[in-house]
């Protein structure tokens, strides 16, 4: 693949588009043309697990992209509708690859075009410092797969996976993604919600057990309504969330003393913008109520963020926003 496009430059989009930006060519599509001509200006800069700066090209006019082989769509899931709906008619050879939290991603891009989908999810985390430069904190892996509704081939998710690895990125190809995708959700269901609820960051706390303010019991019994909402639809998972958790909040007190990452629900929350929520638990309270499991703390969740975000009023940004950085 000669060229790849990457859709939104938030965090995950810059970390994806700098590093592949010293494999093949690579172009942005940003929402605010300032934060385009930066990046034409500047370069990309990241920081932490890499240290580069990459040249790439950027634009915020969709019919300014020239034709491209792989499309990444890097926005958060309440974003996607308008994203897709910018390629709609455009780049007609492309491979298309949602990246997005939670359930539903490629249902929102198949309404505006034909393209050939990968699904995917990553677990790469970090900082947006600003336009031009990105702290790359959490290396793990992205996990991605064919799309049946497109019945994309395998082997193309094999190169894609291929060019992900190149790039110094890493990168698992899996033949039906699912598992994965649920075994996220799940993780994300309770880690974001609560994260978002508490406004902690994702910390020891959330895997401790014992009396309050201890959150294991709270965030155990959402992985494993989860889980038995998993098992209703068929689903058996690749990964355990409970285990998931516990491995985040280990590495992190391993890698930094000070460790206080974010969960990007939180970061919203911070921000007094609109969540993922409806993509997450929302997802999985849909998904209960399709295969008639009670599933009484999602919904709790799902109300609660969504009443927060009713709280949000004015918009006015949180004096905190600035720490959780804003994507773009």
């Amino acid at each position: 693949m000669e060229r790849v496009c990457v859709i939104g430059a938030g965090t995950i989009g810059s970390l994806l588009a700098a590093h592949l930006a010293g494999v093949c060519e690579v172009w942005v599509l940003t929402r605010r043309p300032e934060h385009a001509a930066a990046l034409e200006r500047e370069g990309l800069r990241v920081t932490g697990k890499s240290e580069l700066l990459a040249r790439l090209h950027a634009t915020s006019d969709p019919a300014e992209l020239p034709p491209f082989d792989l499309g990444v769509f890097a926005v958060k899931a309440n974003e996607l509708e308008h994203a897709a709906a910018r390629l709609a008619g455009r780049a007609a050879e492309a491979t298309l690859m949602t990246i997005q939290n939670g359930l539903g991603a490629e249902e929102v891009v198949a309404r505006h075009g034909g393209w050939p989908l990968i699904s995917a999810v990553t677990f790469m985390s970090g900082n947006r410092h600003s336009d031009v430069h990105v702290e790359y904190e959490l290396d793990t892996a992205t996990w991605l797969g064919p799309w049946a509704g497109t019945a994309t081939p395998y082997a193309r998710v094999q190169a894609v996976a291929q060019l992900i690895v190149s790039s110094g990125l890493r990168a698992e190809p899996m033949e039906d993604l699912l598992p994965a995708q649920w075994s996220k959700l799940i993780f994300n269901c309770a880690i974001n919600g609560v994260a978002a609820l508490t406004g902690l960051p994702h910390v020891a706390l959330f895997a401790q057990e014992g009396p309050a303010p201890a959150l294991g019991p709270l965030v155990r019994g959402l992985i494993d309504e989860g889980k038995t909402i998993a098992a209703g639809a068929g689903i058996e998972l690749y990964e355990d969330p409970w285990e998931m958790n516990v491995l985040a909040v280990a590495r992190g007190e391993t890698d930094h003393s000070d460790y206080a990452h974010l969960p990007s629900m939180l970061e919203d929350v911070l921000a007094q913008r609109p969540t993922e929520i409806d993509f997450i638990a929302g997802a999985l309270v849909r998904q209960a109520e399709l295969h008639g499991v009670a599933a009484p703390l999602t919904q709790a969740v799902h109300r609660l963020v969504k009443a927060k975000e009713v709280s949000f009023g004015s918009r006015r940004p949180h004096p905190q926003a600035a720490a959780a950085g804003v994507s773009a």
